[in-house]
């Protein structure tokens, strides 16, 4: 069985122009936690997490229920949820663009 936890993630409610993304980032950066954020065309923010299963743990928790200060979460969904034995990623980045995540789509 993998150490290392790998999942998607998308956030609903008021998470645009709150400085979100930027958030998420400096959480993931403070846990070790890998992976990439971006804003979707319908409101709301997706990403993708790698990591150990308790900063992964610990992220998942902040996704859920702290977010950044000005943000209002309503709904936080979780999946492609795995475990692997090995990194695929070494830094958790801000997206802006489409292509950019077509090249790092997360897929089990």
């Amino acid at each position: 069985m993998g150490s290392i936890k790998k999942l998607n993630f998308e956030v609903c409610g008021k998470v645009q122009g709150v400085f979100f993304r930027k958030h998420t980032k400096k959480t993931c950066d403070k846990h070790g936690v890998a992976g990439w954020v971006l804003n979707t065309k319908g409101g709301t923010v997706q990403g993708f997490l790698e990591g150990s299963q308790q900063s992964v743990s610990k992220v998942k928790n902040w996704l859920k229920s702290v977010g950044s200060p000005k943000s209002r979460i309503d709904k936080c969904t979780f999946y492609n949820e795995c475990t692997v034995d090995t990194k695929s990623l070494t830094q958790f980045s801000i997206i802006t663009e489409k292509t950019e995540v077509e090249r790092r789509t997360f897929k089990t």
